[in-house]
């Protein structure tokens, strides 16, 4: 079995293009503390083309889903009229969190880039690794209460989602 890495090291070989378009998000995640969101931006490629950006905007949106990342897998979708983003790489001014990450992967992106560390984000109260921590814990013992009920109820819409038809898995 691979042992997880606590950091992965950071790498001095980058192209050009990646300096780029790493550039544009650091300057992304600079310009959106000046527009009150916090220090992340986010910039989207495909094939050497930037397809969309994105910067945090949890605080002006009251929206606690809007980080960088989230905002260009967003974006991209929309110009790209899909929900796959294969082909893509991110480049993204930070480490993403756990919820970001779980987009990517969703979002199917080939390939993610950052700048600061996780590590470094905790160093100015950005902080995630209390969701890591609680993942591990067994339901009784995480800070939020799961209770599970009604299964048998809520397995029709599994059912009628499993018997369509036309649907489009992912």
């Amino acid at each position: 079995m691979a042992k997880k890495e606590d950091f992965l090291p950071e790498r001095f070989d980058y192209t050009e293009e990646d300096a780029r378009f790493m550039e544009l998000a650091i300057q992304l995640s600079e310009e959106n503390v000046d527009l009150g969101g916090g220090p992340f931006g986010a910039v989207i490629v495909r094939d050497g083309e930037i397809v969309a950006t994105g910067a945090n905007r949890v605080v002006p949106n009251n929206d606690p889903t809007a980080h960088a990342e989230v905002m260009a897998i967003r974006n991209a979708c929309q110009k790209l009229g899909t929900f796959e983003l294969d082909g893509c790489t991110i480049y993204t001014s930070c480490e993403p969190c756990p919820m970001c990450l779980s987009a990517l992967y969703w979002a199917g992106v080939e390939r993610i880039c950052y700048g600061n560390t996780k590590a470094d984000a905790r160093k100015i109260n950005f902080d995630d690794s209390f969701i890591y921590d609680q993942l591990d814990l067994n339901y009784a013992d995480r800070k939020i209460l799961c209770e599970h009920f009604m299964r048998d109820r809520a397995w029709s819409a599994f059912q009628k989602w499993a018997a369509k038809a036309d649907k489009i898995e992912y």
